[in-house]
Protein backbone atom coordinates (compact mmCIF):
# COMPACT_ATOMS: atom_id res chain seq x y z
CA UNK A 1 0.00 0.00 0.00
CA UNK A 2 1.52 3.39 -1.33
CA UNK A 3 1.98 5.83 1.97
CA UNK A 4 2.16 9.84 1.58
CA UNK A 5 5.71 10.92 2.07
CA UNK A 6 6.03 14.81 2.67
CA UNK A 7 8.38 16.96 1.31
CA UNK A 8 12.08 16.89 3.16
CA UNK A 9 11.99 20.22 3.57
CA UNK A 10 9.50 19.90 6.41
CA UNK A 11 9.64 19.78 9.94
CA UNK A 12 9.30 15.63 9.81
CA UNK A 13 7.90 15.55 13.56
CA UNK A 14 4.85 18.06 12.48
CA UNK A 15 4.46 17.07 8.60
CA UNK A 16 2.45 19.17 5.76
CA UNK A 17 -0.87 20.97 5.45
CA UNK A 18 -3.78 17.84 4.22
CA UNK A 19 -4.24 20.38 1.14
CA UNK A 20 -1.07 20.79 0.52
CA UNK A 21 -0.18 17.56 0.51
CA UNK A 22 -3.33 16.31 -1.81
CA UNK A 23 -2.98 19.67 -4.10
CA UNK A 24 0.43 18.46 -4.26
CA UNK A 25 -0.66 15.00 -5.12
CA UNK A 26 -2.88 16.84 -7.91
CA UNK A 27 -6.40 15.79 -6.26
CA UNK A 28 -7.81 19.84 -6.58
CA UNK A 29 -6.25 22.78 -5.54
CA UNK A 30 -5.98 23.67 -1.81
CA UNK A 31 -9.57 25.96 -1.88
CA UNK A 32 -11.18 22.75 -3.74
CA UNK A 33 -9.86 20.38 -0.91
CA UNK A 34 -11.23 22.51 1.83
CA UNK A 35 -14.67 22.02 0.61
CA UNK A 36 -13.76 18.42 0.17
CA UNK A 37 -13.35 17.78 3.78
CA UNK A 38 -16.42 20.01 4.30
CA UNK A 39 -18.05 17.74 2.39
CA UNK A 40 -16.97 14.77 4.47
CA UNK A 41 -14.84 13.11 1.37
CA UNK A 42 -11.52 13.14 3.33
CA UNK A 43 -10.20 10.16 5.25
CA UNK A 44 -6.75 10.07 6.87
CA UNK A 45 -6.02 6.94 8.25
CA UNK A 46 -9.51 5.63 8.47
CA UNK A 47 -10.18 8.73 10.20
CA UNK A 48 -12.78 11.61 8.95
CA UNK A 49 -11.24 14.49 8.22
CA UNK A 50 -12.93 17.65 10.05
CA UNK A 51 -10.78 20.63 9.88
CA UNK A 52 -7.98 21.94 6.75
CA UNK A 53 -5.71 22.62 9.40
CA UNK A 54 -4.89 18.73 9.51
CA UNK A 55 -1.20 17.86 9.51
CA UNK A 56 -0.15 14.60 7.40
CA UNK A 57 3.15 12.34 8.05
CA UNK A 58 5.20 10.28 6.97
CA UNK A 59 3.44 7.07 6.59
CA UNK A 60 -0.13 8.41 6.64
CA UNK A 61 -2.60 6.62 4.21
CA UNK A 62 -5.21 9.13 2.61
CA UNK A 63 -8.63 8.14 1.07
CA UNK A 64 -10.53 10.90 -1.00
CA UNK A 65 -13.90 9.37 -2.08
CA UNK A 66 -12.89 6.05 -0.51
CA UNK A 67 -9.97 5.79 -3.44
CA UNK A 68 -6.41 5.84 -1.53
CA UNK A 69 -4.40 8.84 -3.08
CA UNK A 70 -0.95 8.41 -4.38
CA UNK A 71 2.00 9.96 -4.00
CA UNK A 72 2.80 12.30 -5.50
CA UNK A 73 4.84 11.61 -8.72
CA UNK A 74 6.95 14.05 -11.07
CA UNK A 75 5.40 17.12 -11.98
CA UNK A 76 3.52 17.08 -15.72
CA UNK A 77 1.72 19.32 -17.57
CA UNK A 78 -0.76 18.78 -20.93
CA UNK A 79 -1.80 21.03 -23.30
CA UNK A 80 -5.77 20.04 -24.18
CA UNK A 81 -8.20 21.52 -26.55
CA UNK A 82 -11.34 22.24 -24.51
CA UNK A 83 -14.56 22.09 -26.63
CA UNK A 84 -17.70 23.93 -26.12
CA UNK A 85 -20.51 22.30 -24.04
CA UNK A 86 -17.80 20.90 -21.20
CA UNK A 87 -17.72 22.57 -17.82
CA UNK A 88 -14.15 22.73 -15.82
CA UNK A 89 -15.04 21.08 -12.96
CA UNK A 90 -14.63 17.62 -11.18
CA UNK A 91 -18.22 17.87 -9.98
CA UNK A 92 -20.84 19.73 -11.02
CA UNK A 93 -24.23 20.35 -9.12
CA UNK A 94 -25.85 20.24 -12.21
CA UNK A 95 -24.76 17.20 -13.69
CA UNK A 96 -23.18 18.48 -17.12
CA UNK A 97 -20.41 17.24 -18.80
CA UNK A 98 -16.98 18.12 -17.47
CA UNK A 99 -13.79 18.11 -18.60
CA UNK A 100 -12.25 15.53 -16.45
CA UNK A 101 -15.08 13.06 -17.53
CA UNK A 102 -14.16 13.26 -21.25
CA UNK A 103 -10.00 12.97 -21.01
CA UNK A 104 -8.80 9.81 -22.21
CA UNK A 105 -8.14 6.14 -19.74
CA UNK A 106 -4.57 6.09 -18.54
CA UNK A 107 -4.88 9.69 -17.45
CA UNK A 108 -3.27 10.20 -14.13
CA UNK A 109 -5.60 12.53 -11.72
CA UNK A 110 -5.51 16.14 -13.12
CA UNK A 111 -6.74 19.98 -12.21
CA UNK A 112 -6.88 22.68 -14.73
CA UNK A 113 -4.66 25.87 -14.73
CA UNK A 114 -7.74 28.32 -14.44
CA UNK A 115 -11.18 27.79 -16.53
CA UNK A 116 -12.66 28.23 -19.53
CA UNK A 117 -16.51 28.83 -19.30
CA UNK A 118 -19.22 26.09 -20.67
CA UNK A 119 -19.35 27.73 -24.02
CA UNK A 120 -15.19 28.44 -24.66
CA UNK A 121 -13.39 26.63 -26.48
CA UNK A 122 -9.54 26.52 -27.06
CA UNK A 123 -6.50 25.70 -24.87
CA UNK A 124 -6.76 24.35 -21.07
CA UNK A 125 -3.94 23.45 -19.42
CA UNK A 126 -3.66 20.46 -17.15
CA UNK A 127 -1.15 19.37 -13.99
CA UNK A 128 -1.08 16.53 -12.04
CA UNK A 129 0.54 19.09 -9.37
CA UNK A 130 -2.15 21.17 -7.87
CA UNK A 131 0.75 23.65 -6.69
CA UNK A 132 1.71 24.38 -9.85
CA UNK A 133 -1.96 25.10 -11.50
CA UNK A 134 -1.93 27.59 -8.25
CA UNK A 135 1.11 29.18 -9.03
CA UNK A 136 0.87 29.50 -12.71
CA UNK A 137 -2.46 31.14 -11.48
CA UNK A 138 -0.81 34.36 -9.81
CA UNK A 139 -1.89 37.49 -10.99
CA UNK A 140 2.11 38.32 -10.20
CA UNK A 141 3.04 36.19 -13.10
CA UNK A 142 1.49 38.27 -15.98
CA UNK A 143 1.06 35.42 -18.45
CA UNK A 144 -0.70 36.57 -21.43
CA UNK A 145 -3.42 34.96 -22.32
CA UNK A 146 -4.91 35.15 -26.06
CA UNK A 147 -8.16 34.72 -27.75
CA UNK A 148 -9.53 34.30 -31.36
CA UNK A 149 -13.26 36.02 -30.55
CA UNK A 150 -16.26 36.38 -33.21
CA UNK A 151 -18.73 38.85 -32.01
CA UNK A 152 -21.82 39.84 -32.90
CA UNK A 153 -22.43 43.82 -34.20
CA UNK A 154 -21.26 47.02 -34.84
CA UNK A 155 -17.71 47.39 -33.75
CA UNK A 156 -16.39 50.64 -32.93
CA UNK A 157 -12.35 50.62 -33.98
CA UNK A 158 -11.59 53.48 -31.24
CA UNK A 159 -13.22 52.41 -28.47
CA UNK A 160 -11.81 48.92 -29.31
CA UNK A 161 -8.38 50.57 -28.92
CA UNK A 162 -9.19 52.35 -25.49
CA UNK A 163 -9.97 49.30 -23.95
CA UNK A 164 -6.09 48.86 -23.82
CA UNK A 165 -6.56 51.58 -21.01
CA UNK A 166 -9.08 49.22 -18.82
CA UNK A 167 -12.66 50.01 -18.66
CA UNK A 168 -15.78 49.58 -16.32
CA UNK A 169 -18.73 47.32 -17.15
CA UNK A 170 -21.76 47.50 -14.54
CA UNK A 171 -19.46 48.34 -11.79
CA UNK A 172 -17.06 46.09 -12.58
CA UNK A 173 -13.77 47.45 -13.28
CA UNK A 174 -11.32 45.42 -15.73
CA UNK A 175 -7.50 46.08 -16.42
CA UNK A 176 -5.75 46.63 -20.01
CA UNK A 177 -7.25 44.29 -22.94
CA UNK A 178 -5.58 44.61 -26.28
CA UNK A 179 -7.89 43.97 -28.92
CA UNK A 180 -7.37 44.07 -33.20
CA UNK A 181 -9.90 43.79 -35.69
CA UNK A 182 -9.05 41.01 -37.56
CA UNK A 183 -11.75 41.04 -40.39
CA UNK A 184 -15.52 41.59 -41.10
CA UNK A 185 -18.46 39.82 -42.56
CA UNK A 186 -22.07 40.92 -42.69
CA UNK A 187 -22.78 41.75 -38.48
CA UNK A 188 -19.93 39.34 -37.81
CA UNK A 189 -16.16 40.08 -36.62
CA UNK A 190 -13.25 38.02 -35.94
CA UNK A 191 -11.18 39.82 -33.20
CA UNK A 192 -7.89 38.74 -31.72
CA UNK A 193 -7.88 39.66 -27.78
CA UNK A 194 -5.07 39.77 -25.09
CA UNK A 195 -5.13 40.42 -21.58
CA UNK A 196 -3.44 39.44 -18.77
CA UNK A 197 -5.63 39.64 -15.47
CA UNK A 198 -8.84 37.14 -16.46
CA UNK A 199 -11.79 37.75 -14.30
CA UNK A 200 -14.71 35.76 -14.84
CA UNK A 201 -16.22 35.86 -18.53
CA UNK A 202 -14.47 39.16 -18.45
CA UNK A 203 -14.24 39.22 -22.61
CA UNK A 204 -17.46 38.16 -22.76
CA UNK A 205 -19.05 41.20 -20.03
CA UNK A 206 -16.11 43.63 -21.58
CA UNK A 207 -17.91 42.97 -24.99
CA UNK A 208 -21.30 43.53 -24.17
CA UNK A 209 -20.35 47.15 -22.55
CA UNK A 210 -19.64 48.14 -26.14
CA UNK A 211 -22.59 46.13 -27.08
CA UNK A 212 -21.20 43.36 -28.85
CA UNK A 213 -22.53 39.55 -28.76
CA UNK A 214 -19.76 36.92 -28.60
CA UNK A 215 -20.70 34.62 -30.42
CA UNK A 216 -17.14 31.76 -30.20
CA UNK A 217 -14.45 32.04 -27.93
CA UNK A 218 -11.33 30.31 -28.63
CA UNK A 219 -8.25 30.64 -26.38
CA UNK A 220 -4.95 30.54 -28.36
CA UNK A 221 -2.22 30.70 -25.93
CA UNK A 222 -1.62 31.03 -22.21
CA UNK A 223 1.95 32.19 -21.48
CA UNK A 224 4.18 30.66 -23.16
CA UNK A 225 2.00 27.71 -23.64
CA UNK A 226 0.21 27.72 -27.64
CA UNK A 227 -2.96 25.62 -28.72
CA UNK A 228 -0.81 25.18 -32.04
CA UNK A 229 -2.59 22.43 -33.93
CA UNK A 230 -4.76 20.22 -31.60
CA UNK A 231 -8.85 19.96 -32.51
CA UNK A 232 -11.30 19.63 -30.26
CA UNK A 233 -10.91 17.29 -27.82
CA UNK A 234 -7.06 16.60 -28.53
CA UNK A 235 -4.85 16.39 -25.39
CA UNK A 236 -0.88 16.51 -25.67
CA UNK A 237 1.82 16.06 -22.73
CA UNK A 238 4.60 18.76 -22.90
CA UNK A 239 7.59 17.07 -22.72
CA UNK A 240 9.42 17.47 -19.08
CA UNK A 241 12.22 19.72 -20.97
CA UNK A 242 9.98 21.86 -22.23
CA UNK A 243 8.57 22.69 -19.36
CA UNK A 244 11.77 22.63 -17.09
CA UNK A 245 12.88 26.15 -19.68
CA UNK A 246 9.57 27.71 -19.32
CA UNK A 247 8.68 27.13 -15.80
CA UNK A 248 12.23 26.71 -14.31
CA UNK A 249 11.18 26.30 -10.79
CA UNK A 250 9.85 23.15 -11.51
CA UNK A 251 12.83 21.85 -12.29
CA UNK A 252 13.94 21.05 -9.03
CA UNK A 253 10.33 18.95 -8.97
CA UNK A 254 11.21 16.36 -11.93
CA UNK A 255 15.41 16.23 -10.55
CA UNK A 256 13.38 15.33 -7.45
CA UNK A 257 11.41 12.50 -9.02
CA UNK A 258 14.00 11.49 -11.32
CA UNK A 259 16.15 10.32 -7.69
CA UNK A 260 12.59 8.58 -6.70
CA UNK A 261 12.64 6.38 -10.25
CA UNK A 262 16.21 5.14 -10.06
Amino acid sequence: MNKISPSSSLNSERGERIAKVLARCGVASRRAVEHMIEDGRVILNNEKVTHPATFVQSGDILRVDGKIIEPPQRTRLWRYYKPTGLVTTHHDPQERPTVFASLPEGMPRVVSVGRLDLNSEGLLLLTNDGALARELELPSRQWVRRYRVRVFGLVDPKRLADLAKGSEFEGVKYGPIHAVLDSTKGDNSWLTVSLKEGKNREIRRVMLGMNLHVSRLIRLSYGPFMLGSLKAGDIEEVAGKVLAEQIPFVNDGIKAAKKRTK
